[in-house]
């Protein structure tokens, strides 16, 4: 019998076994960020997380029969503000900001687009972006306002909250609820206090299109349409997952469901929600009036990618978790113990079940991570740590990397080492104690092993 993938479902409110529309093609969609700024730590867990059950579901279903989509959003009001006020055009930013988070993730050990797409094969891993998909926005647009859930009012259109009568089956929020707390500064042109903008006036200087039918001057879309029609697109008017941080929930979410389930006239926009918890930093709530504010660049300037992707995965995705040193400390740690007990052998086989299985259940990574820390079978060890995304590189290829990093002169430690080893043959102990204490003090340590070799490596 195949194995079962069990997921929470904050639609449902349940964990149930994950039963795709489609085996031969599982379709994907997380949101992804939004490229105003240096991402955050907290902007990193669910781009680690999800990256997590993409590896999973391609090594349930095969590569070739997963679709993962991970948006880019592109406009926005922030980006337009920060854009202004640099200097610089909006894509000039976006494309900068883009580059810098594609270069932290993959430090992370994220999955990438390349990593997984082959030339004359249809791409298993999109990232798109909202800009390219201002004409799926409008058409969704007009098909809403034509049906009836939206209309347009003073260069503006707006969904039509109260014409969809389960709008807030996600979130679990009440209606008349939802509208008692809306009440407070209502634009205008508003029906409804909780109708939301699909499409707005762009102002002077800010990035614009031709709107919808209805709207003679240009314009721009809201946020929630984009993330709608860059689904659509991609993966189609109903599919299997979406996933996000728990933020999202509401309205972000809500309002894709409202708008992606009236415009194509489906049941469900995603069969099942995938939310992951909030971070902390120390104890604290992150933000920047708190000091506490951490960047990934930052975290990554301090520790290897695949450490701060270990802190990350140490608590279940839906739990709280709390950002601390300790926890980075303890993962670098493990890491230098997997290691050294993996060597240089190459994981080609398949991951053992004792790690498989709790993945399987709502990605329990932190049941996962114990069960790696049990296995003695180096070849076992390599192939389960592999599913999670960690031990990519051999031994020797990690200790390589360290001295390349380090600066260290390779040439110069080589001769050193060997004038210690004559030095010991000729049993001139001060000499080879002279030697070691130069090595030490470039920051290399040195091992004498039992066969009678010499090893070294940068001291950590």
């Amino acid at each position: 019998m195949a194995p079962m993938l069990r997921l929470y479902n904050t639609l449902t409110r349940e964990k149930a076994p994950f039963a795709p529309i489609d085996p031969a093609h599982v379709r994907m969609y997380a949101c992804g960020p939004t490229v105003y700024d240096a991402a955050h730590i907290g902007n990193a867990r669910p781009i680690i997380v999800f990256d997590l059950l993409f590896r999973v579901l391609r090594h349930l279903y095969g590569p070739a029969h997963v679709t993962y989509a991970r948006n880019v959003t592109d406009v926005d009001d922030k980006i337009n503000a920060r854009a202004a006020e640099r200097g610089i055009t909006i894509r000039e930013l976006t494309d900068e900001t883009l580059s810098a988070f594609h270069a932290d993730v993959r430090e992370l050990g994220v999955l990438m687009p390349a990593d997984v797409n082959r030339p004359g094969e249809r791409p298993r891993f999109v990232e798109p972006r909202a800009t390219d998909h201002i004409a799926e926005m409008v058409r969704l647009i007009e098909g809403l306002v034509a049906s009836g859930h939206a209309y347009v009012a003073q260069g503006h259109v707006l969904f039509d909250v109260p014409s969809m009568p389960d709008y807030g089956a996600l979130s679990k929020r009440p209606l008349d609820e939802m509208e008692a707390g809306a009440r407070v500064e209502v634009a205008p042109y508003k029906r409804s206090p909780l109708d939301f903008v699909l499409w707005k006036p762009s102002k002077p200087g800010e990035p614009a299109w031709p709107s919808p039918a209805g709207i003679a001057e240009p314009g721009r879309p809201g946020w929630h349409i984009e993330c709608s029609a860059m689904s659509w697109k991609h993966l189609g008017e109903t599919f299997d997952i979406h996933a996000g941080g728990i933020d999202l929930i509401f309205p972000h979410h809500e309002n894709e469901v409202a708008q992606s389930r009236c415009c194509f006239g489906t049941p469900v926009m995603a069969n099942v929600w995938l939310h992951n918890g909030f971070l902390q930093v120390e104890g604290e709530k992150m933000s920047k009036s708190l000091g506490n504010f951490v960047t990934i660049r930052e975290v990554l300037n301090d520790w290897p990618g695949e450490v701060a992707r270990l802190a990350m995965l140490r608590t279940h995705y839906r739990q709280p978790i709390d950002w601390t040193l300790r926890g980075l400390e303890e993962a670098s740690r493990t890491l230098d113990r997997w290691y050294a007990a993996v060597g240089d052998e190459p994981g080609n086989g398949a991951p053992p079940e004792t790690v498989l299985e709790p993945l399987l259940d709502d990605l329990n990574t932190a049941a996962a991570l114990a069960e790696l820390h049990r296995l003695d079978d180096p070849a076992a060890l390599k192939a389960g740590a592999l599913l999670l995304g960690f031990l990519g590189e051999t031994r020797s290829e990690r200790e390589r990397a360290s001295v390349a990093a380090s600066g260290i002169d390779v040439a110069r430690v080589e001769a050193l080492i060997e004038a210690r080893r004559a030095a010991r043959a000729a049993k001139d102990w001060a000499g080879s104690d002279r030697v070691r204490a130069d090595l030490a003090a470039m920051g290399v340590a040195v091992k004498d092993n039992k066969d009678g070799t010499t090893t070294w490596s940068v001291a950590g």
